[in-house]
């Protein structure tokens, strides 16, 4: 087996990419409060163990050789990916750091901008990091808890019942008071706005309300609901509301709910997290402040 060349010690690469950074000893030796003689000394120790020159060493200036600019851009990707590691491990207030993973409906439109406002007046040391799937794999999102749509069948994790979702028909005030809308059979005559994943969710209601005559099938589909309701505000087509999510929208205008009917919802958005319960105490501080502010319940 191949002798495997122990790694250099991490002060002669700090000396190295300090002054390789500055281009000067005598600088890299101020920026680490140290003498020139120490600097030169670990830089001389590190090219006699890499068994390579580093630097060209001219009267009154240094110059990186090949290799050395090379190294250089391999130190510094090292060095910085050990502080940010060091600062999220070890550094002050790294326990306050949660993660949650999610539904962007969710985190869009019921945790929004007014009720983390709450959240952080309640708990301001607490930062918090959202992830959804739209930037990476979901198996490869690690998270202390997840905001999770479904029908509540789950099998080895907790969860609590976040919403209480009842649907409904939802448009722009401008549609409403230029297009005729005051009857069900009038969404013959609009353009039905679909989220994809969902689609049944209109022959639901309809056949909730006892109509036959529209045609589902027809109409724009959206993955995001987030696409769905911007151009439902602006005035194209009719979409179905989750009351979750379109709460703030009826109550500020730029939604309305042409129709009285509601339809209770079998699936709603729900609080995922280990069985063995939370291991962060500030992941469950939010999860408590979660469930207090939307389904009023508790955690187990």
């Amino acid at each position: 087996m191949q002798n495997v060349r122990k790694l250099p010690p991490l002060n002669w690469l700090r000396s190295f990419e300090s002054a390789a950074r500055l281009m000067s000893f005598t600088l890299a030796a101020e920026e680490l409060h140290m003498t020139q003689g120490a600097v030169s000394q670990h830089i001389r120790s590190l090219e006699a163990h890499l068994k390579s020159h580093l630097f060209i060493r001219l009267a009154r200036r240094i110059e990186l050789t090949e290799e050395g600019l090379a190294y250089l851009t391999i130190v510094q990707a090292s060095i910085q990916h050990l502080e940010i590691a060091t600062n999220e491990i070890f550094g002050e207030g790294h326990r306050k750091q949660i993660k949650v993973k999610g539904s962007i409906a969710f985190f869009t439109y019921w945790l929004n901008a007014r009720r983390l406002s709450l959240f952080h007046q309640e708990h301001p040391d607490i930062n918090i990091q959202f992830n959804t799937d739209i930037w990476m794999r979901e198996e490869n999102i690690s998270a202390d808890m997840e905001i999770r749509w479904g029908k509540g069948q789950w099998q080895g994790v907790n969860f609590v019942r976040l919403t209480h979702d009842k649907l409904f028909p939802v448009c722009g005030p401008k549609l409403l008071n230029q297009l005729n809308l005051n009857d069900i059979h009038d969404l013959e005559h609009h353009n039905l706005i679909h989220v994809m994943g969902y689609e049944q969710g209109w022959g639901e209601w309809l056949k909730y309300v006892g109509c036959s005559t529209v045609n589902t099938s027809r109409g724009m589909q959206f993955d995001t609901y987030a696409c769905v309701l911007n151009l439902v505000e602006s005035g194209f087509g009719v979409a179905l509301g989750r009351s979750s999510l379109v709460e703030d929208q009826l109550k500020s205008g730029t939604l309305v709910a042409p129709f009285e009917q509601h339809l209770s919802t079998t699936e709603d958005f729900y609080l995922i997290y280990p069985t063995t319960g939370f291991s962060n105490p500030f992941a469950r501080r939010f999860a408590e402040w979660l469930v207090r502010h939307s389904s009023g319940g508790t955690l187990m």
